[in-house]
């Protein structure tokens, strides 16, 4: 999908202008939070997973880590990371910038951990890996259209 079909994504909520492209890598927490002047649990990373229906796409924390047993009990299924290739194929975003907006393949489920409901703001992706938006968890939450606030994370708290 890449930045502009992201930035095309964000003209329906007039927010198109509010993504910010950075002149150095921001493809992991800790490249972000540098990029961005921010401590790196603020930034809310996007970490894929392989589904029965395709993928699932969770949006967390950049200081969480997955918790095995509590993305089982949520999903039942064991949590098995996609290849690049596959987070590609299903997302249309290269790893160091997937992102969950804008994502039309009805393969991808999107959820949004509460490790980031500790922040009034965090910074996703926006489909290249020099980019980022600052959103509120709410918004990020619209616009990401998740299914639900889930709670699969652990080492955050």
């Amino acid at each position: 999908m890449a930045i502009e079909a992201v930035k095309d994504y964000f003209k329906q909520y007039g927010r198109e202008k509010d993504i910010l492209e950075f002149d150095e890598s921001s493809a992991t927490v800790e490249l972000a939070a540098h990029a961005l002047n921010v401590i790196p649990a603020r930034i809310a990373k996007t970490l894929s997973f392989k589904s029965e229906k395709g993928c699932i796409l969770v949006v967390t924390a950049g200081d969480a880590k997955v918790d095995n047993r509590k993305f089982k009990s949520e999903f039942g299924i064991k949590a098995k990371m996609l290849s690049p290739e596959e987070v590609l194929d299903l997302t249309g975003h290269a790893v160091g910038g997937v992102c969950p907006f804008g994502i039309k393949n009805e393969a991808v489920s999107v959820y949004v951990d509460v490790s980031l409901k500790r922040f009034e703001t965090v910074f996703p992706a926006c489909g290249s890996s020099n980019s980022a938006i600052e959103l509120s968890c709410d918004e990020l939450y619209q616009y990401a259209q998740g299914l639900k606030w889930s709670d699969v994370c652990k080492n955050w708290e």
